[in-house]
């Protein structure tokens, strides 16, 4: 088998996304090795797996929570799920810059958070109870989350102690980038759902992350 060389990392910043993008889907593949990947080289998947294999399972994990069973079991699963599609699909990635096609990144994350979200409707974990408050906390957070946030296994507990869908929304805005308008889409929502899932989620993350940081911002705001 060939050697594996090395992916980079795009560093560019989308002037719509509501942070400096975080994403470890952000991989600049090669034209070459996509070419190679539509003409069914199994080596050149072997080679897409190896580097989108972290991101996926990654974004998995976090969207379905530890809760609800085994939870890498199933973010094993998605990553299979998102794979095997992509090899499907591949034909369909027509390249960047033809009618304003995203990077190959950005259209395999697409199909990796629909295998997610199907996941989590199938057990209709979707429609369980979402984040709910008074209006009063509507307004968005821009702090940044506390330094706990970093800790992957405290992060991913707190996570999992809020409801699927606020976890969703927490997740795609703040690690993934993305915009309200398109987390609706993604979730057939209305951006101000997911608004307020992001204030009230972003207030109880930031709760269980570090309760004496919350208190202090909520005495502050009285």
């Amino acid at each position: 088998m060939p050697a594996t060389s090395s992916p980079s990392t795009s560093t560019s910043t989308s002037p719509a996304a509501p942070a400096p993008l975080r994403t470890g889907f952000a991989i600049d593949v090669p034209a070459t090795l996509l070419a190679r990947a539509r003409a069914g080289d199994r080596a050149a998947f072997e080679q897409l797996y190896r580097w989108f294999e972290r991101p996926v399972f990654t974004l998995a994990l976090r969207m379905l929570g530890g809760r609800h069973g085994n939870g890498r079991d199933e973010a094993h699963e998605v990553l299979q799920d998102t794979m095997l599609k992509v090899i499907d699909r591949i034909g369909e990635f027509r390249g960047e810059g033809a009618g304003g096609q995203s990077p190959f990144w950005a259209w395999l994350r697409k199909i990796a958070i629909n295998e997610a979200l199907m996941r989590l409707r199938r057990g209709r974990r979707l429609e369980a109870e979402v984040c709910t408050g008074d209006e009063a906390d509507f307004a968005e957070d821009h702090g940044p989350l506390p330094p706990a946030a970093a800790d992957a296994a405290l992060l991913q507990r707190a996570l999992a102690a809020l409801p699927a869908t606020t976890r969703s929304v927490l997740w795609l805005y703040h690690a993934e980038g993305h915009t309200h308008e398109e987390i609706a889409t993604l979730m057939h929502r209305t951006p101000s759902f997911s608004k307020s899932q992001l204030a009230r989620g972003t207030r109880r993350l930031r709760g269980l992350l570090d309760p004496q940081q919350l208190m202090e911002r909520e005495v502050a705001n009285a």
